[in-house]
């Protein structure tokens, strides 16, 4: 399928805004771990998802990761191209999660388009409230659950986004979803193992028991 089908207003553009994206546009193809976007980069541009997935995150002065949401299939990046929006002051790091196949659109054409354009500028306003609408139920989670309760949730949404109940993943790579630290992960996923909820193995953790995990996020 082609970019006009996975764009959301495209039969809102005119055809001048059509052929300057189109005459723009970016096809990218990136690897698990390549790192798209950070503070130290230029302004990369608006990120749109043909397959793959990617991670959102920022990293604290210690070095400290927290995710800040995800993004699949057709959703749209619009903070790897923060430089168009001027009141947004952190730095994001954008990560690939799976190898990924994506377009960009060039973030001063998009900015200019946008200026131009009022279903342009409502979809982005829209998009951005939806992004912060994350962050804000992110810091809710941090302030208000405590942590065996995301991890439980964490492991729950992984098996939904995996279609498996086998989950290949570290327990540092959880500790930087979750913002806490390996070692602690690695004592509550035991702990979690010891009431048969998880079977551990390196590189790997299997749910056995969904349903008390779900009642732990339920308590």
């Amino acid at each position: 399928m082609e970019f006009q089908s996975y764009f959301p207003i495209w039969d809102k553009l005119n055809k001048a805004d059509k052929d300057r994206i189109t005459g723009n546009l970016i096809t990218r193809k990136v690897t698990k771990g390549t790192v798209i976007h950070n503070g130290s980069m230029e302004c990369t541009g608006l990120l749109l998802i043909k397959a793959g997935q990617l991670r959102a995150y920022i990293l604290s002065d210690e070095g400290r990761e927290i995710t800040l949401y995800r993004l699949f299939e057709r959703d749209m990046c619009l903070f790897s191209a923060s430089c168009i929006m001027r009141s947004i002051q952190f730095d994001i790091t954008i990560e690939a999660e799976k190898d990924t196949d994506l377009w960009i659109i060039p973030a001063e054409l998009y900015r200019s388009i946008m200026e131009e354009s009022a279903p342009v500028a409502n979809y982005t306003n829209e998009l951005m409230a939806t992004r912060f609408s994350d962050v804000m139920w992110l810091i809710e989670q941090i302030m208000w659950k405590s942590l065996d309760k995301r991890l439980a949730e964490f492991l729950l949404e992984e098996t939904s986004i995996e279609g498996t109940e086998k989950l290949k993943i570290t327990h540092e790579t959880i500790a930087n979803h979750l913002g806490s630290h390996r070692e602690v992960m690695t004592r509550m996923l035991k702990y979690f193992q010891n009431e048969g909820m998880v079977k551990l193995s390196r590189g790997m953790i299997e749910i056995t028991d969904a349903q008390k995990l779900g009642s732990i996020c339920d308590e």
